[in-house]
């Protein structure tokens, strides 16, 4: 299917290209194209730019719709209008980024047309970007929670905000919980701001423990769960008039405090709030008129903290703060010594140590198959790396074969030839490091029930081709058999080799013990 041609739309004086205006973004319960959807926010623009005018903005694109997955784009685009005003923000990591900053309809009209359904300001203006204006409470109700409880619980923040000085702003969040936002002057970094927030939402826990709670880990949650960490340092949430990519196309609706109480998340959709614009306006048209203080908060938060209440957990990508306990869930946190160890606290006052008793799988002592050493590498010198370890590869009739150059053949007992897929030659003749070494490769013969130390490698036919290029291949050499004492007697497969014929042989002690059976 061709590309639709794209439109030009006149907006604020200004020239927006709107590209592909008919690629769907909604196409389950509602039907909705990008030309659509750029329609929707210039008619709620005048609500839309009170929440995002002068802010940093993160681009969360959506560019294959709203049923497909989305991404974060916090760095402008390199190809940007002239007229579109960029800030450089830093990140908790160090790091920093020239983000968007929207300051007409003409803006809003072009990040839309990037594929952004949502808006995600930061709460700092473009002229101040360490101290945030905007105090934000997010309630996020856990699974299985109704939507009455979500609005009991906004009515509490309402009552402290009221105790306090302060003037929230309620609205749906277009999804299933609420957002409550303070404007604040800013006087006071990300950290005091968050630090007043969760004083808030233990406040409200404590007001309302059957509904509310302030616990980070989803285990302890219930009820309608106050997200203080949406005020951290690059933490967005979506704006008012944001629409969620959610079928029925819902919008993050504001509200006053009168509709809270009988207000359906539901009812607020992309084909309902232009007309409810059109009729009531917007809301949240003051919002900017009264900026608070956190003072009272911060107050709060020093009496929880006197009461022994320290700092609650931060996201996980964020370095560990003063005063913050365990970041760790408390079903994974390890438990004290004295508990994990099944120490009485009498032993553990008296510095007693209490013997372990093992189970009989450990108790069992190690055999002399269990141990093998190897070097680190085929052809590696005599670096060695030693193991003990129970592998089903070790059989007892395994031993290791030291290769000695010019010996003879001969013994009185004939082994039974190995069950093998294949027939092959035994490798101790073929390796450059049983060669140089003296010690057979780690390989098997055709016949021969032992295998030797030496890690064997896959070798290639150029591998072979320069191995055996310039000399003549050796003969096989049978190989000494030695027994778990560290004696050498005659090797079955060899037919009888007695230690005196080999005047020139190393020592016993400097061999690999064998695997005998």
């Amino acid at each position: 299917m061709a590309k639709e041609e794209a439109r030009v739309l006149e907006v604020a004086g200004r020239e927006v290209r709107i590209s592909n205006p008919g690629k769907p973004y909604f196409s389950k319960e509602l039907r909705l194209t990008k030309l659509e959807l750029v329609a929707y926010y210039m008619a709620v623009a005048g609500g839309a730019l009170n929440g995002i005018r002068d802010r940093p903005i993160v681009l969360k694109r959506f560019v294959d719709g709203a049923h497909a997955e989305a991404f974060y784009q916090k760095r402008a685009p390199e190809s940007r209008p002239e007229w579109i005003r960029t800030v450089t923000l830093s990140f908790p990591s160090g790091r920093t980024a020239e983000e968007v900053v929207v300051d007409d309809a003409a803006g809003l009209a072009w990040i839309v047309n990037l594929g952004c359904i949502e808006l995600h300001p930061h709460p700092v203006r473009s002229a101040d970007l360490d101290h945030p204006d905007e105090l934000r409470v997010d309630l996020d109700p856990t699974p299985g929670v109704v939507w009455d409880d979500v609005r009991r619980v906004a009515l509490e923040v309402q009552a402290l905000l009221e105790e306090l000085g302060l003037t929230g702003w309620p609205k749906t969040s277009g999804s299933r919980g609420m957002h409550v936002n303070v404007r604040i002057e800013p006087r006071w970094t990300f950290t005091e701001v968050r630090r007043a927030a969760l004083a808030l939402s233990r406040e409200i826990e404590r007001r309302a423990p059957a509904i509310a709670t302030s616990k980070w880990w989803k285990e302890e949650r219930h009820g309608v769960f106050l997200d203080y960490n949406q005020n951290a340092k690059d933490r967005t949430t979506c704006s008012a008039y944001s629409v969620r990519p959610l079928p029925d196309g819902r919008v993050s609706t504001p509200l006053t405090w009168d509709e809270v109480p009988d207000c359906d998340a539901a009812d607020f959709t992309v084909a309902s709030v232009p007309a409810r614009f059109a009729a009531i306006g917007d809301p949240h048209a003051s919002i900017d008129a009264s900026p608070g203080s956190l003072e009272k908060l911060l107050a709060l938060a020093e009496r929880d903290e006197a009461s022994g209440l320290g700092d609650a957990p931060w996201p996980p990508h964020y370095r560990k703060m003063a005063g913050e306990g365990a970041r760790v869930a408390p079903s994974r946190a390890r438990k004290p010594k004295a508990q994990a160890g099944g120490a009485a606290p009498g032993d553990a006052a008296a510095g007693a140590v209490r013997p372990v008793a093992l189970r009989p799988a450990m108790a069992r002592p190690v055999l002399v198959r269990s141990v093998m050493v190897r070097p680190a590498r085929c052809g590696g010198g005599l670096r060695r790396r030693a193991s003990a370890r129970r592998s089903s590869r070790l059989r007892a009739r395994r031993t290791r074969r030291p290769r000695w150059p010019g010996s003879s053949a001969g013994s009185s007992a004939t082994p039974k030839p190995r069950a093998t897929s294949r027939s092959r030659t035994c490798w101790s003749t073929r390796c450059a490091a049983a060669r140089r070494t003296g010690r057979a490769c780690a390989s098997t013969c055709a016949t021969c029930p032992r295998s030797c130390v030496h890690r064997r490698r896959r070798r290639t036919p150029t591998m072979r081709r320069r191995a055996s290029a310039g000399r003549p291949r050796a003969p096989s050499v049978p190989a000494p058999h030695i027994t778990s004492s560290g004696a050498i007697s005659s090797c079955p497969c060899a037919r009888g080799w007695p230690p005196s014929a080999h005047p020139g042989a190393p020592h016993a002690e400097f061999l690999f013990p064998c695997v005998s059976g």
